[in-house]
Protein backbone atom coordinates (compact mmCIF):
# COMPACT_ATOMS: atom_id res chain seq x y z
CA UNK A 1 0.00 0.00 0.00
CA UNK A 2 2.84 2.37 0.85
CA UNK A 3 4.52 1.79 -2.53
CA UNK A 4 1.18 2.40 -4.28
CA UNK A 5 0.73 5.74 -2.48
CA UNK A 6 4.28 6.83 -3.33
CA UNK A 7 3.69 5.93 -6.98
CA UNK A 8 0.38 7.83 -7.00
CA UNK A 9 1.98 10.95 -5.51
CA UNK A 10 4.81 10.77 -8.05
CA UNK A 11 2.34 10.49 -10.92
CA UNK A 12 0.34 13.42 -9.61
CA UNK A 13 3.37 15.65 -9.23
CA UNK A 14 4.68 14.98 -12.74
CA UNK A 15 1.41 14.92 -14.64
CA UNK A 16 0.30 18.53 -14.31
CA UNK A 17 0.34 20.39 -17.60
CA UNK A 18 -1.02 23.78 -18.58
CA UNK A 19 -4.55 22.70 -19.37
CA UNK A 20 -7.95 23.23 -17.91
CA UNK A 21 -11.43 21.87 -17.96
CA UNK A 22 -13.57 22.99 -20.89
CA UNK A 23 -16.71 23.11 -18.72
CA UNK A 24 -17.56 24.41 -15.26
CA UNK A 25 -20.59 22.30 -14.26
CA UNK A 26 -22.10 18.97 -15.27
CA UNK A 27 -25.17 16.98 -14.30
CA UNK A 28 -26.06 13.44 -15.28
CA UNK A 29 -26.36 9.78 -14.34
CA UNK A 30 -23.96 7.04 -13.28
CA UNK A 31 -24.39 3.25 -13.43
CA UNK A 32 -23.94 0.39 -12.29
CA UNK A 33 -24.21 -0.24 -8.55
CA UNK A 34 -27.67 1.22 -8.47
CA UNK A 35 -28.79 4.33 -10.29
CA UNK A 36 -26.87 7.49 -9.38
CA UNK A 37 -27.62 11.12 -10.06
CA UNK A 38 -24.33 13.03 -10.25
CA UNK A 39 -23.47 16.74 -10.16
CA UNK A 40 -19.95 18.06 -10.76
CA UNK A 41 -18.80 21.66 -10.07
CA UNK A 42 -15.30 22.94 -10.84
CA UNK A 43 -13.84 25.20 -8.13
CA UNK A 44 -10.60 25.91 -9.98
CA UNK A 45 -9.29 24.96 -13.42
CA UNK A 46 -8.15 21.56 -12.13
CA UNK A 47 -10.17 20.85 -8.96
CA UNK A 48 -13.85 20.01 -8.62
CA UNK A 49 -16.42 18.73 -6.16
CA UNK A 50 -18.86 16.00 -7.08
CA UNK A 51 -22.12 15.03 -5.37
CA UNK A 52 -23.76 11.67 -6.00
CA UNK A 53 -27.11 10.28 -4.88
CA UNK A 54 -27.38 6.54 -5.50
CA UNK A 55 -30.71 4.71 -5.34
CA UNK A 56 -31.25 0.97 -5.26
CA UNK A 57 -34.11 -1.31 -4.21
CA UNK A 58 -33.34 -1.23 -0.48
CA UNK A 59 -32.26 2.37 0.12
CA UNK A 60 -30.00 5.20 -0.94
CA UNK A 61 -26.47 6.52 -0.49
CA UNK A 62 -25.20 10.10 -0.76
CA UNK A 63 -21.53 10.80 -1.53
CA UNK A 64 -19.49 14.00 -1.65
CA UNK A 65 -16.08 13.94 -3.37
CA UNK A 66 -13.21 16.37 -3.95
CA UNK A 67 -11.36 15.57 -7.17
CA UNK A 68 -7.97 16.62 -8.54
CA UNK A 69 -7.89 16.57 -12.37
CA UNK A 70 -4.72 15.98 -14.40
CA UNK A 71 -4.59 16.75 -18.13
CA UNK A 72 -1.66 14.45 -18.89
CA UNK A 73 -2.79 13.24 -22.31
CA UNK A 74 -1.47 16.00 -24.57
CA UNK A 75 -2.51 14.18 -27.75
CA UNK A 76 -6.13 13.70 -26.65
CA UNK A 77 -7.91 17.00 -26.10
CA UNK A 78 -10.63 16.77 -23.45
CA UNK A 79 -9.22 13.69 -21.67
CA UNK A 80 -8.15 13.88 -18.03
CA UNK A 81 -7.58 11.48 -15.19
CA UNK A 82 -8.69 12.32 -11.68
CA UNK A 83 -8.24 11.18 -8.10
CA UNK A 84 -9.59 12.35 -4.76
CA UNK A 85 -11.12 11.72 -1.32
CA UNK A 86 -14.72 11.82 -0.21
CA UNK A 87 -17.36 10.79 2.32
CA UNK A 88 -20.64 8.89 2.14
CA UNK A 89 -23.77 8.32 4.19
CA UNK A 90 -26.35 5.67 3.40
CA UNK A 91 -29.75 4.48 4.61
CA UNK A 92 -31.46 1.20 3.74
CA UNK A 93 -33.86 -1.50 4.89
CA UNK A 94 -32.44 -4.78 6.17
CA UNK A 95 -34.99 -7.51 5.44
CA UNK A 96 -33.13 -10.09 7.52
CA UNK A 97 -34.08 -8.53 10.86
CA UNK A 98 -37.64 -8.58 12.17
CA UNK A 99 -37.25 -5.55 14.45
CA UNK A 100 -35.11 -2.46 13.90
CA UNK A 101 -34.68 -3.22 10.22
CA UNK A 102 -33.70 0.31 9.14
CA UNK A 103 -29.95 0.83 8.96
CA UNK A 104 -27.53 3.66 8.34
CA UNK A 105 -23.83 3.89 7.60
CA UNK A 106 -21.15 6.54 7.25
CA UNK A 107 -17.64 6.32 5.87
CA UNK A 108 -14.87 7.60 3.64
CA UNK A 109 -14.42 7.12 -0.09
CA UNK A 110 -11.63 7.38 -2.59
CA UNK A 111 -12.08 7.86 -6.32
CA UNK A 112 -9.84 7.43 -9.35
CA UNK A 113 -10.83 7.49 -12.98
CA UNK A 114 -10.84 9.05 -16.43
CA UNK A 115 -13.00 11.92 -17.71
CA UNK A 116 -13.58 12.84 -21.35
CA UNK A 117 -15.34 16.00 -22.56
CA UNK A 118 -16.53 15.87 -26.16
CA UNK A 119 -15.34 18.87 -28.15
CA UNK A 120 -18.44 19.81 -30.15
CA UNK A 121 -21.29 18.68 -27.91
CA UNK A 122 -22.05 19.53 -24.25
CA UNK A 123 -21.47 16.00 -22.94
CA UNK A 124 -18.79 14.37 -20.85
CA UNK A 125 -18.27 10.71 -20.03
CA UNK A 126 -16.28 9.35 -17.13
CA UNK A 127 -15.35 5.93 -15.84
CA UNK A 128 -14.15 5.51 -12.26
CA UNK A 129 -13.46 3.22 -9.37
CA UNK A 130 -14.78 4.44 -6.01
CA UNK A 131 -13.77 2.15 -3.13
CA UNK A 132 -15.29 2.92 0.26
CA UNK A 133 -14.49 2.22 3.90
CA UNK A 134 -17.60 2.31 6.05
CA UNK A 135 -16.72 3.37 9.59
CA UNK A 136 -20.16 3.51 11.26
CA UNK A 137 -22.95 1.04 10.61
CA UNK A 138 -22.12 -1.89 8.39
CA UNK A 139 -18.37 -1.35 8.88
CA UNK A 140 -15.89 -2.66 6.36
CA UNK A 141 -14.21 -2.16 2.99
CA UNK A 142 -16.33 -2.10 -0.16
CA UNK A 143 -14.23 -2.22 -3.35
CA UNK A 144 -17.19 -2.52 -5.73
CA UNK A 145 -18.39 1.09 -6.11
CA UNK A 146 -17.70 2.99 -9.29
CA UNK A 147 -19.09 3.01 -12.78
CA UNK A 148 -19.70 4.98 -15.94
CA UNK A 149 -21.20 8.48 -15.84
CA UNK A 150 -22.72 10.48 -18.68
CA UNK A 151 -23.31 14.17 -17.97
CA UNK A 152 -24.67 17.28 -19.67
CA UNK A 153 -22.04 20.04 -19.33
CA UNK A 154 -22.63 23.77 -18.98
Amino acid sequence: MRKFLILLIALCSTAIVNAQSTYSRAIGVKVPGGFSATYKQFLTETNNVEAQLTLWNKGYRASALYEFNFYSFKNVEGLAWFVGPGVHIGFWKDNYQKDYNSRADFGVDGIIGFDYKFKDIPVNVSVDWQPAVTLVGSAGFTPSYGGIAVRYTF
